[in-house]
């Protein structure tokens, strides 16, 4: 069997727009951002209520999950913990860490407390989509393709996982960019090879 890797799929949300593989699929950019995942999360008819008490990182995180994995991705091709989750940033978990903050003098917010490791986004994903495999959240001044493509395949070669979601969770206010990958062992005529140039290629596409 081939050890190489490919890219099944990619979902960016950048600037008030919703790409999947390449293709706009949603935009409003008239909106605040938390309007803006409220009204694509309609628009996307997700059905999930928690969504709603979520902070905004997390609800990037599981709006770009479920599009990634929506047409592309069959969850009983395997087990729970075969399927991993590796994310990164530039801001971790300030956006909800501000907020939070605010509310220390009068009266802290446990709503929001809980949010303030940037992790959560992981936590948030995994607990929708039931994946139990390994997960990892990095924070670097830019996107990294180079220690993304080493630390997943890395995660494929040990054989910890058999399929794996990654990319770029970054906000900040109203500033705020999602670059997400599926990444299987199996090749399909639209896939990508999964490896370094492949990586920043789609990120740089989706650069809005």
């Amino acid at each position: 069997m081939s050890s190489e890797k490919y890219i099944a799929a990619s979902c960016a949300i950048d600037n008030g727009i919703v790409y999947v593989n390449g293709a706009p699929v949603f935009e409003n950019k008239t909106v605040s951002i938390s309007e803006f995942l409220d009204k694509a999360y309609q628009h996307f008819e997700i059905g999930y209520p928690k969504f709603y008490k979520m902070d905004n990182l997390s609800k990037l995180g599981v709006l770009g999950t479920d599009l990634l994995l929506k047409k592309n991705f069959n969850a009983h091709d395997y087990k729970p913990d075969e399927i991993g989750v590796v994310l990164m940033n530039a801001s971790a978990s300030l956006d909800t860490d501000i907020k939070y903050y605010k509310t220390v003098s009068d009266i802290p917010s446990p709503a929001l407390f809980v949010y303030t490791l940037p992790n959560i986004v992981i936590g948030e994903i995994c607990i929708k989509n039931n994946f139990k495999g390994e997960n990892a959240f990095f924070v670097f001044k830019s996107f990294d393709g180079t220690f993304m493509a080493r630390y997943v395949n890395n995660l494929f070669a040990e054989n910890v996982i058999q399929a794996c979601i990654c990319g770029w969770t970054e906000l900040l206010g109203e500033n705020y960019k999602v670059v997400l990958y599926l990444v299987e062992k199996k090749q399909t005529k639209e896939s990508w090879l999964f490896n370094e140039e492949n990586i920043n290629k789609i990120y740089r596409i989706n650069n809005g």
